[in-house]
């Protein structure tokens, strides 16, 4: 799309010259109705930015209350859409924004990737650029049937994004069993893998529920494990396919025993985790990870991180609950 002339012209003459599609049509020989169906794609598809340069002051005081409250190092908060399947369209352009500005304004070797919806939509709006000194790193293995939001797909759109190198964690998510995984992960190439995501100065992931709506659930867990059984065992979701309590803590569950992925306490190693999630039925898991301090970037829509921030002051002591401001609060809108 970015390569397309009639593409760039006509978007260059709507947002730039002020143009209307009838006009435009009437100049280029097309019809009206290609026209919009053109500029329609150009913002799907990145070619055509759009930011809206004020913030809502609600979203700006959870941010504000994100990084006091649970010591993020930053937080993006954008309003909660009235349809949810908007959801990660909306956090994707703003994870996009927030990667390529630490990129332009930090210096990163490596970014450690994991996969989803949201991510996916990330890619499509980092800014397109040549980095060629980094490297993207899938952080755990691939799921075992093809999908556009695997990590393999993850790791490989990103670093042609960035012209980057790129390398793989190539392993199933899951193995056979506990011995296998370790068989596994003894074997040289795999321990290389998991020094060079040690390595990584950001991690860029997402979080999953128990729900139905979880990719994990419906297309990752292994034919042995049941939801219920995750759920008994205090599961609220997981993050790169470990499944933590409500506390953040990785739940008594063989399935953790059997992840191709690093252990969360890597994770408090990595010196930029930005976990971008939302919706309300990722609420428990948002405030997990928040509890155990495995984010330090939080890129969340508005009523899920006011619903996180709840459960989270709801489990601390009582003396700092009763501190907790009511308000809702701080967030940076933008829409790519």
């Amino acid at each position: 799309m970015a390569d397309d002339p009639l593409s760039v012209r006509v978007a260059w003459l709507y947002y730039m010259e002020a143009e209307t599609q009838d006009r435009i049509a009437s100049r280029l020989g097309l019809t009206r109705l290609r026209v919009n169906r053109i500029l329609a794609e150009a913002r799907n598809d990145g070619l055509v930015s759009i930011s809206i340069n004020s913030r809502l002051a609600s979203c700006l005081e959870v941010e504000q209350r994100l990084k006091s409250e649970c010591g993020l190092a930053d937080a993006v908060i954008v309003p909660t859409p009235t349809d949810p399947e908007l959801i990660h369209e909306l956090l994707g352009r703003a994870t996009g924004d927030y990667l390529s500005r630490h990129l332009e304004t930090h210096p990163v070797k490596g970014i450690g990737v994991g996969w989803g919806a949201t991510l996916r939509e990330t890619i499509r709006h980092v800014r397109p650029g040549r980095w060629p000194n980094v490297t993207v790193n899938s952080m755990m293995g691939g799921l075992t049937r093809g999908l556009e939001i695997n990590t393999f797909e993850t790791a490989s759109s990103l670093a042609a994004r960035l012209q980057s190198e790129c390398t793989y964690l190539a392993a199933p998510l899951y193995a056979g069993s506990a011995k296998s995984r370790d068989t596994i992960l003894a074997q040289d190439v795999y321990r290389d893998a998991l020094e060079r995501i040690g390595a990584n100065d950001v991690a860029l992931l997402s979080v999953g529920d128990l729900s139905p709506r979880s990719l994990l659930i419906r297309y990752g867990l292994p034919a042995d494990v049941e939801p219920d059984s995750l759920r008994r065992a205090g599961a609220v979701g997981d993050i790169i396919g470990q499944f933590l309590d409500a506390s953040g803590n990785p739940v008594d569950h063989p399935i953790n025993r059997r992840v191709l992925a690093p252990g969360v306490a890597a994770l408090k190693r990595i010196p930029r985790v930005v976990v971008a999630s939302g919706g309300a039925n990722k609420t428990a898991i948002i405030a997990a990870v928040l509890r155990a301090r495995l984010a330090s970037v939080l890129v969340c829509d508005e009523k899920t991180a006011v619903g996180a921030l709840r459960l989270v002051g709801a489990g601390a002591p009582a003396a700092r609950a009763s501190r907790l401001p009511r308000s809702s609060t701080r967030t940076r809108v933008s829409a790519a």
